[in-house]
């Protein structure tokens, strides 16, 4: 190159061929169907059997039982001071199903607030009981005698739980072990004394309790259900027992729960711009992927039918540590027969992997709709992102008995609505208004039912950002 000479560079230099973005006029673009990040597995609507409802309502019939009264109880804190709901009482089997609320708010105003240190002893085995302890803050450990002589801890009670409620029934009742408290614990104790007291001038108060101690007399098996009087083992020919199996005069009934939307669509976009996607298909694709999100949300969630509003108080484990370990998981499983499927957060299942990995445990997998799912004991253990994590990193993991036939946990739908795409689920054309606006009605029905009790469990408070 002489001295003087221009360097021209590649923009100096006239362009010789059509471009690419002036081509891309005349081209047909290849392109994705519309894409939607809040797609999950959504496996429990995959994995939960579904059974259809005629007439919109599931009756679950049971032999008829005495054990109820067995929830959660639930606080207000104001402050450092903690007090406990009049109405939530009733969870207490001594309780249940009294009708008076100005004696409840009596009873509530009661309790004593008290703080027990971590290590310290709330109640010791043998001693009498005659105060019943409402857990509103903290862990505590139930402490036995192991066959050896040690310590052995016998179940872990949480937030809402209560112990010492046998008091209130029986003027004679002692520990049958010692309560610790495993952290800082906030208790609210109420007296058997204080209860007797309100009952001396509460004719109603005083009748309630009479009939509850009656209720063990009548004999019972272990789940609370009325026994059928059996014989076996005799010889010659005694009188043989008569019996007959009593019914739950009041079952339940699950309704149906709905979601729904409009959706609207221009008559412009549905006619003019259908190649080479149908918008109005794809519009309705989508939004029934919203729609199938939020219907796995409500199975888990709903206060009514979620899978953990409705699990009973007596299959609600805390984990011993804290984190998911292999014992908690063992003890999970041991609480029902035929434990069909777990379910857990993503980060739960993440924290379960640590916890085996640290005791040298390599989890079996299997194969399902081609993806490989963990499993423990054989039990596949499903991702669920609908399970909450609360913001002090815990959360909980569901375990299941399944199906009508094994009196396990179904989920319920009614095939055969007017306009169905899918069993349960409708787009019901609205008409379209004076804007030239299509409207759909996108409708799914769907509910779920627990058959027998110790068919859900779930394993509570379980820790997920411990790394060591």
């Amino acid at each position: 190159m002489s001295v003087g000479e221009e360097v021209r560079t590649e923009q100096d230099r006239p362009q010789q061929s059509l471009g690419t973005a002036a081509a891309r006029n005349l081209a047909t673009t290849t392109k994705s169907a519309p894409q939607m990040q809040e797609i999950s597995s959504r496996w429990l609507l995959r994995m939960l059997p579904w059974v259809n409802v005629q007439g919109g309502t599931y009756r679950v019939n049971r032999r008829l039982s005495y054990a109820v009264g067995d929830g959660r109880v639930t606080f207000v804190k104001t402050g450092d001071r903690v007090e406990v709901i009049p109405a939530e009482l009733r969870e207490l089997p001594a309780l249940r199903s009294y009708e008076d609320d100005d004696v409840l708010s009596e009873l509530a105003r009661r309790c004593r607030q008290r703080e027990f240190p971590p290590g310290s002893v709330i109640a010791s085995f043998g001693a009498q009981a005659d105060e019943v302890y409402l857990l509103a803050h903290g862990r505590v450990e139930k402490v036995g005698t192991g066959p050896y002589g040690d310590d052995a801890v016998l179940g872990v009670l949480a937030d809402g739980a209560y112990f010492g409620d046998q008091a209130l029934l029986d003027p004679d009742a002692i520990w049958e072990y010692t309560a610790r408290a495993a952290t800082a614990c906030t208790v609210l104790v109420l007296p058997r004394q204080d209860v007797e007291q309100v009952a001396e001038r509460t004719d109603a108060l005083r009748e309630h309790l009479q009939e509850q101690r009656a209720i063990p007399s009548q004999r019972t098996n272990k789940y609370g259900e009325k026994v059928i009087d059996l014989a076996a083992g005799h010889e010659g020919e005694p009188d043989i027992p008569h019996t007959f199996v009593d019914y739950d005069a009041s079952p339940r009934e699950y309704e149906l729960s709905i979601a729904q939307t409009v959706l609207r669509i221009h008559t412009r976009v549905a006619d003019l711009y259908n190649q080479p996607m149908n918008q109005t298909e794809q519009q309705i694709r989508l939004t029934v992927e919203a729609l199938k999100e939020r219907q796995e949300h409500e199975l888990v969630n709903n206060r009514e039918f979620g899978l953990l509003n409705n699990c009973e108080y007596d299959q609600r484990l805390q984990p011993h540590d804290g984190v998911p370990s292999p014992d908690d998981l063992d003890e999970l499983l041991s609480r029902r027969r035929g434990t069909k499927l777990l379910l857990a957060h993503p980060r739960a299942i993440s924290a379960i992997g640590r916890e085996l990995n640290k005791r040298g445990l390599v989890p079996e997998t299997i194969e399902m709709g081609g993806n490989r799912i963990p499993t423990w004991r054989g039990v596949p253990i499903y991702p669920c992102n609908k399970i909450p994590v609360t913001s002090e990193r815990t959360t909980s993991i569901i375990a299941m008995r399944t199906g009508e036939a094994d009196q396990g946990v179904i989920g319920l739908q009614q095939a055969g609505i007017p306009d169905e795409i899918e069993p349960s689920l409708s787009v019901r054309f609205m008409g379209i208004n004076e804007q030239s606006v299509i409207k759909y009605l996108v409708t799914a029905y769907y509910s779920a039912a627990v058959l027998v009790l110790d068919a859900l469990g779930v394993l509570e408070n379980v820790e997920i950002g411990r790394w060591r």
